[in-house]
């Protein structure tokens, strides 16, 4: 083939150009009723109102989004067991019927903390939502807030600050705090997100010591080839990373490839952040009833069952699995939430079931995002939201108070 017909080949038409334009216009509104895939041939993106389920949406991320952002989204660390595991026990569980209700006398709103929720669902803290799409946070808080007021926890990793994103919507919103290395360095960033309507914090401890694209996380470490600038673009554009502390002091060494905090972490710690906290105060990571009776007795005002959505540590249990023994360590004395592998309301009602207040959803409003967008984000919890009132119904329990262990047999 000589360079003539090489150029031509790879050079770009006017017909490619407007369509490549096009494309990447519809990819980002609802409103069309179907879309051809840019990617491959002879193929469509489905409207959002074809779309019944949360599995749905992450084919359509998956269609969309680069490698690496949908892998960053995806991934578990090492095998990514407790990655699977978090999934397969909702099978373990079965859901027992006692006769079935009218779904509409279910009655789904509650109160965590002081903060009213239509449904027992929030959006679990996870980073770099601008590599989904431009709006970012702002947009998967924009969709939340669409979707009944669904509060939303903001990751301490957010690609944009907490004032920008808090000022994208009307609905209720908690901050998640990565522990940092001085008591000032986290009062802070405390105040920061109290003062821009924080309800809450969320102290994660279950991936304090790290892991980067040279750890245990296996698949980005796979994916580095691809020249991901997820982190730079997340610094353009002032995500925590943390602004408030940046500059103060040059970054310690880290061995090993870790890249957390280094906070030697204890209960004395913890006492001290807490103590500068005029919100309630939560600990997120806690898998045994032994830690969840620690947090008691410390002041401790809620607990998250949560491994990092597999993305800590490999080998651990499902949180399903650990859910209860957690509920039973506190003696029913602060509230306990949950993630991990959420996709169903089904998933929600076996949760409630065994003694969580409410559940946070990671992956599924980050699908719902990279697919449509914000009305994407607000879509995909509605589906879950309409699905747990059915799974209610249809198991004869009305009301959240009527949801107890008796709904359910499990297996583990």
């Amino acid at each position: 083939m000589g360079n003539l017909e090489n150029q031509w080949l790879t050079s770009l038409t006017r017909r490619t150009a407007i369509r490549s334009l096009m494309t990447g216009f519809v990819a980002s509104t609802p409103l069309l009723r179907g879309q051809q895939d840019p990617y491959r041939d002879h193929s469509r993106v489905p409207a959002m109102r074809e779309l019944v389920n949360a599995f749905d949406f992450e084919a359509i991320a998956f269609a969309k989004l680069p490698r690496d952002a949908y892998d960053y989204t995806a991934l578990g660390v090492e095998d990514e067991f407790t990655l699977r595991r978090n999934r397969q026990a909702f099978a373990w569980v079965e859901l027992i019927p006692r006769g079935i209700v009218d779904a509409n006398s279910v009655v789904t709103a509650t109160e965590v903390l002081g903060t009213q929720m239509a449904f027992p669902i929030m959006i679990a803290p996870t980073a770099s939502h601008l590599s989904l799409h431009p709006e970012g946070e702002m947009g998967t808080h924009e969709g939340a807030t669409a979707a009944s007021n669904t509060p939303y926890i903001i990751s301490n990793n957010a690609s944009f600050p907490v004032d920008k994103i808090a000022k994208a919507a009307s609905g209720p919103i908690w901050f998640q705090l990565y522990p940092k290395e001085t008591l000032e360095d986290n009062r802070e960033l405390i105040e920061i997100a109290q003062d821009n309507g924080c309800k809450a914090i969320v102290l994660t401890y279950d991936g304090a010591a790290g892991n980067s694209a040279t750890g245990p996380r296996e698949r980005a470490l796979h994916d580095r080839h691809l020249g991901s600038n997820r982190l730079e673009q997340d610094a353009n554009n002032g995500g925590d990373k943390t602004r408030a502390t940046q500059g103060r002091r040059p970054p310690r060494a880290r061995k090993y490839g870790l890249t957390g905090s280094g906070v030697g972490l204890d209960w004395k710690w913890v006492d001290s952040v807490r103590a500068v906290t005029k919100v309630p105060f939560l600990t997120k990571g806690i898998l045994t009833g032994e830690d969840a009776a620690a947090c008691v007795e410390h002041g401790v005002n809620g607990i998250v069952v949560s491994n990092h959505g597999g993305r800590a540590m490999d080998y651990g249990p499902a949180t399903l699995e650990v859910l209860a023994e957690v509920v039973d360590g506190t003696q029913g004395r602060i509230p306990v939430l949950v993630d991990g592998g959420f996709r169903r309301g089904t998933d929600v009602l076996k949760a409630l079931a065994l003694g969580a207040k409410a559940v946070c959803l990671g992956r599924v409003p980050r699908w719902g995002l990279a697919a449509y967008g914000p009305a994407g984000s607000q879509r995909i919890l509605e589906i879950v939201q309409g699905k747990l009132v059915m799974a209610m119904a249809a198991t004869g329990r009305p009301t959240l108070a009527s949801i107890d262990r008796t709904l359910v047999r499990t297996d583990f």
